[in-house]
């Protein structure tokens, strides 16, 4: 991990002011009721805090994505789109959210879906990294010098979480869409130990290692990550613009309450969700050479 000490002046690079601008202009646009930026405005509000939060984790340590890991952004970019469309392949089963508002013309729609998509992991990780240079000086997601764990009872741990992820599938839609919760879960026991025997980067290994900061910064960024969603689908839902509607079934909305369009209970998987995406993004980066491909600035 790229750390430099605390006092070490960095300059804030130009990507965090046109972050700032996009933020601010597209609010602005918004207020003003422009039908292109209602449309676009999930996307655009990611791609700003993004770009944002990636300066201000350089201006804080010397070290971010878009500074010093640039030749392996672009795989996080793909990866989050790829990881994502699996998400969007259990939900064509559990029916537990939809799309409103989308562009009708399909190529454009498909670009708003692959825009939108491409900034899940990006903005999970910023905001875990610049949880961490604000509080803990470790990047989670920097996998540099995390030592493989290779203690794990790995088939009990494969297997149970294999279950959980494969059970919502076995089911009809009207008892799976109840089940959302294992989706949201089960992946961090599948490939958790799949990436220990494999060598890449786990967060296991770190709790472990009583290196707790990464886990605690990743579930803390999912929480807040999922307050964004839905307070920037809310605003484009408010709008008319393009939005999301959560169709989980009505006992699962405590007393009605909600976030946004997020039924309250739903909020408690944007933390394991993070952890989740560290997991797939660890087993990708392992699949295609680790830092024997990455390397390059």
């Amino acid at each position: 991990m790229i750390t430099l000490p605390a006092d070490t002046p960095h300059r804030l690079p130009a990507h965090a002011w046109v972050g700032a601008l996009i933020l601010v202009g597209a609010e602005a646009a918004l207020a003003s009721g422009s039908r292109l930026v209602a449309t676009w405005f999930t996307p655009i509000q990611w791609t700003g805090y993004i770009l944002l939060a990636d300066g201000l984790v350089f201006r804080l340590t010397g070290a971010s994505w878009l500074m010093r890991r640039r030749r392996e952004f672009p795989l996080l970019v793909l990866a989050s789109v790829g990881v994502w469309l699996l998400f969007e392949a259990y939900n064509l089963h559990l029916q537990n959210w939809i799309y409103a508002g989308v562009p009708r013309l399909p190529i454009v729609r498909d670009l708003a879906y692959f825009w939108s998509f491409a900034t899940i992991m990006p903005g999970v990780f910023e905001t875990a990294d610049l949880l961490a240079a604000l509080l803990s000086r470790e990047s989670p997601t920097d996998p540099a010098d995390r030592p493989p764990e290779r203690e794990w009872k790995a088939v009990g741990w494969i297997a149970l979480g294999a279950s959980m992820v494969a059970l919502p599938l076995l089911l009809p839609a009207e008892a799976a869409a109840y089940l959302f919760g294992l989706i949201w879960l089960g992946f961090i026991p599948l490939l958790e130990p799949i990436n220990a025997r494999l060598g890449a980067a786990t967060l296991w290994a770190n709790w472990r290692a009583r290196r707790r900061s990464p886990v605690l910064l990743l579930l803390l960024a999912g929480l807040l990550c999922g307050f964004l969603w839905e307070t920037w689908n809310y605003q484009a839902f408010v709008a008319e613009g393009a939005f999301w509607v959560y169709t989980v079934p009505a006992p699962l909305r405590i007393f009605g309450w909600q976030f946004g369009q997020m039924p309250f209970l739903g909020l408690l998987g944007f933390p394991p969700f993070a952890l989740e995406l560290y997991a797939f993004y660890a087993l990708i980066r392992k699949c295609l050479g680790g830092d024997r491909v990455f390397s390059g600035r």
